[in-house]
């Protein structure tokens, strides 16, 4: 099984990069294959709702010749796609709302005259976030949103980590989330293996903090 994970944070040491290390530690020891694609790093332009997309319900087809096509190429060859932000103003970091624009047409053939297909249907979205209020009102209006993404685009939304902190005066990182942070890997390995298996077999975990 393999994990797109599409990285939302600017900074490549900070608290959403310290909660995905043991995590992905955790994938490893599982056996899962992983990418993964720091969104700062790349061009990923705005969507201008051309439609150009639309024109060919095969590929991604868009107008803009950036790094988006790459991620498309990921995220179509992976099994599930994990979205890890910051939060920022009760939402994710600004590549990510932009290439989730561009997704969200470019993945979906729907607007046009004719319904076309959803190129990532039944892949599985986990989201890992980390905010300065508790997850119940800082992360909430994210996960919400990703939600009701997830149903539009046909994806199978498996749940989210969501982790505080405190500020500036206080180690963000400490053994606790650490495990969590293990715990969560563990569940999408076994949730992504429970999906191949026939429904009455199927035992899906669901994380809480």
């Amino acid at each position: 099984m393999k994990f797109c994970i599409l990285m939302g944070s600017p900074r490549k040491k900070g608290n959403t990069s310290s909660l995905l290390n043991p995590f992905l530690n955790e994938l490893s020891a599982c056996g899962a294959e992983h990418d993964l694609i720091w969104l700062y790093d790349k061009e990923i332009q705005p969507c201008i709702a051309c439609r150009v997309c639309q024109a060919d319900w095969s590929k991604f087809g868009c107008w803009y010749k950036d790094d988006v096509q790459e991620i498309f190429d990921a995220i179509l060859s992976s099994d599930v796609i994990v979205l890890a932000t910051p939060i920022y103003s009760w939402y994710c970091t600004p590549p990510m709302k932009a290439l989730l624009d561009r997704l969200v047409y470019g993945m979906n053939k729907y607007y046009g005259e004719e319904k076309g297909p959803s190129l990532w249907a039944g892949k599985q979205l986990a989201l890992i976030t980390t905010c300065g209020y508790k997850p119940e009102k800082g992360a909430d209006l994210w996960e919400l949103g990703i939600q009701r993404y997830s149903k539009h685009s046909q994806l199978s939304y498996v749940g989210m980590l969501s982790e505080r902190d405190l500020g500036y005066k206080h180690i963000f990182m400490d053994k606790e989330k650490e495990e969590n942070a293990k715990a969560f890997a563990r569940i999408l390995w076994n949730t992504g293996r429970n999906e191949k298996e026939p429904e009455n077999q199927r035992d899906r975990a669901i994380f809480e903090e």
